[in-house]
């Protein structure tokens, strides 16, 4: 059972929740870490003002805004877009495929040229008669 009461108004954070149950954790989307990010930027917010209000920890905004910052100033860096991790891997693993996959068909072709070389028929020889030694036959 889900059960939130609230005090008397605190002055720094409007209301103090006590929740009694075990919740699930929560999911954030991207749009929503963005925005706690660039308002814990603002000048005269804190990371741990912004963090109570939304209902998280403040590391887990510290964290979330080390990584918007890390990821932009490496796309500045390299003059690129900023990709995320999933994103890489996912690449990573469809590179690991398409070379395996290349491996195989390089056996293939190998194997192929072996195969037409061994069944490919011979081109004749052409055997001069043994001459004597004058150079009649």
């Amino acid at each position: 059972m889900n059960m939130t009461m609230s005090s008397v108004p605190d002055s720094r954070c409007g209301r103090v929740e006590v929740i009694t149950s075990v919740q699930c954790r929560r999911r954030w989307t991207t749009a929503e870490k963005v925005r706690l990010v660039e308002e814990a930027m603002q000048p005269g917010l804190s990371v741990s003002y912004v963090a109570r209000r939304a209902g998280i920890s403040p590391s887990q905004l510290l964290s979330w805004k080390r990584r918007m910052l890390e990821g932009g100033a490496t796309a500045v860096q390299a003059d690129d877009d900023v990709v995320g991790v999933a994103r890489v891997q996912e690449l990573e693993k469809r590179v690991r495929d398409l070379e395996c996959l290349l491996g195989r068909k390089t056996m293939e072709a190998e194997i192929l040229k072996e195969a037409l070389a061994l069944a490919a028929p011979k081109k004749p020889v052409l055997r001069l008669a043994s001459l004597d030694r004058d150079g009649s036959p």
